[in-house]
């Protein structure tokens, strides 16, 4: 058992019994090379602590002020992850240590107690300053410090590397996506450009077909008028509504002697027209109907393909919108922040992972206020746990997601309707490198960074419920600043 503690109960040991014996030390295998000066200044600097059951030797999150090594009893190692108090291991193995195991990091580290350190039955432990093993560690073994050193600073750059390889993962995913939801409106608005100029040439010939055939100003003005009173297209209406329609309004134009009736029906119809708005051309244009029936055909496509081309840059100009809240580009790192803005941007950047067989559902409390923080590694959080979400209900089921306030905290939940998360899992899945997805699926990083930006970051708690077709992901943020 090599390592320091985490938060635990009991009582505190009070007893100290002197120094120990440089014989006694010999007999513990982590001593057991030494010689007999070595052995010796271990003796005169640390003294023997007695421990009652339950006692705490040292305690998760304390200054690390002491190297323990367990002369008798059983020890035993905790650690709280999440709020979860997780035995780590137990032995009564003479030699065992713990505590302050970093402490020849010296200053380049806090030195924090890592796990905590209980007796589960009256125990002696040596107890040894971290100042003093640090010395020795040092002094005694100096190939053996860098060397530890190395592992240590290499382990802690490879973990950075990881958390950005994941980072820029979930970017990759996200501009994918944005880059999607982008071509649509933009091949959308591209396709009704082309058009556009076709239609403003053919508006063009048909105006001037009406003057060849002698229309009279009035007239001509008549027609402008309606030209635009025409509706544009309601509420969508069934294949067999349109077609009821075309048909009514070819047989009118059929019958008043219009030209390709069939062919301008279609086109008419899209731009909202029918026999009711027909027989309005006819009262203005009168003899003149079939020129003006195919000029108003033209102008009204016209006046569509613009509505067309101005739907799709309001979109393009949305998802830009939705992009920009996502990445808090333009923002202040630290700032309050309407957490229904950062969510519904974070909705907009996945609305690709979103399959046509999931329903979302928003329930966000409008009393809700702004809350501090640091909205774009918040967004990476919401990104996460919606991903996970989506992947856990396999294209089909309901994403639901909530705000709302307890006591001095905002919430927000993410729920799902997956099959949940076994019980056996539950006090694992924040752990780094954790996870039950396949090989290359993740990284099992994901639920950790959310707990190191909620925790770490904002000084907020994250907690999981979970059953079958129902587990909840709640983030707890501050409402006031830190």
């Amino acid at each position: 058992m090599s390592g320091t503690g985490m938060s635990g109960t009991g009582t505190s040991g009070t007893g100290t019994s002197g120094t120990v014996s440089p014989e006694e030390l010999r007999e513990l295998f982590l001593f057991e090379d030494l010689d007999e000066d070595k052995l010796g200044w271990l003796s005169r600097c640390g003294k023997i602590e007695e421990y009652p059951a339950d006692g705490v030797i040292c305690p998760q999150g304390g200054a690390a002020e002491f190297f323990y090594v367990l002369l008798d009893g059983e020890i035993v190692m905790t650690q709280n992850v999440r709020g979860h108090v997780m035995e780590v291991s137990r032995t009564s193995r003479p030699g065992t240590y713990g505590g302050a195991v970093q402490a020849y990091l010296g200053d380049k580290i806090e030195q924090r107690y890592q796990h905590s350190l209980l007796a589960s039955r009256p125990s002696r432990m040596f107890a040894l300053p971290a100042r003093k093993f640090a010395h020795a560690v040092r002094e005694w073994f100096p190939m053996a410090t860098h060397l530890l050193e190395g592992v240590f600073f290499g382990m802690t750059t490879g973990r950075r590397v990881v958390d950005q390889v994941e980072r820029l993962t979930a970017l990759g995913r996200i501009t994918a996506g944005l880059t999607h939801e982008l071509n649509n409106p933009a091949a959308a608005a591209a396709r009704a450009s082309d058009e556009l100029g076709e239609r403003l040439l053919g508006a063009q010939a048909g105006l001037a077909d009406l003057a060849a055939e002698g229309v009279d100003c009035t007239r001509l003005s008549a027609l402008a008028r309606l030209g635009p009173a025409l509706p544009r297209p309601g509420a969508r209406r069934s294949p067999l509504e349109v077609g009821d329609a075309e048909d009514e309004l070819g047989d009118w134009l059929e019958e008043h002697g219009v030209p390709d009736a069939w062919e301008l029906a279609p086109r008419l119809v899209a731009a909202g027209a029918d026999v009711e708005r027909a027989e309005e051309v006819a009262r203005a244009a009168g003899e003149h109907l079939p020129a003006a029936v195919r000029w108003l055909a033209e102008v009204l496509e016209v006046a569509q393909l613009q509505l067309e081309i101005s739907e799709a840059m309001g979109r393009i100009t949305n998802l830009l919108d939705s992009a920009r809240q996502y990445s808090q580009l333009d923002r202040a790192g630290y700032q309050r922040t309407d957490l229904r803005e950062l969510l519904d941007s974070t909705l907009t950047m996945l609305k690709r992972k979103i399959g046509p067989d999931v329903a979302v559902k928003t329930d966000y409390d409008p009393s809700l206020p702004p809350v501090p923080v640091f909205a774009a590694e918040l967004n990476q959080v919401w990104t996460n746990m919606i991903v996970n979400a989506l992947q856990a209900m396999r294209g089909s089921g309901t994403l639901t997601i909530r705000t709302g306030a307890e006591n001095d905290h905002a919430v927000v939940e993410i729920g799902d309707t997956g099959p949940g998360i076994p019980e056996e899992n539950l006090d694992r899945i924040f752990t780094p490198f954790f996870t039950t997805k396949s090989v290359g699926e993740g990284t099992g990083l994901g639920l950790d960074i959310s707990w190191r930006v909620v925790v770490g970051r904002h000084g907020g708690d994250i907690r999981v419920e979970s059953l079958p077709g129902d587990t909840r992901f709640r983030v707890l943020l501050p409402l006031t600043e830190r």
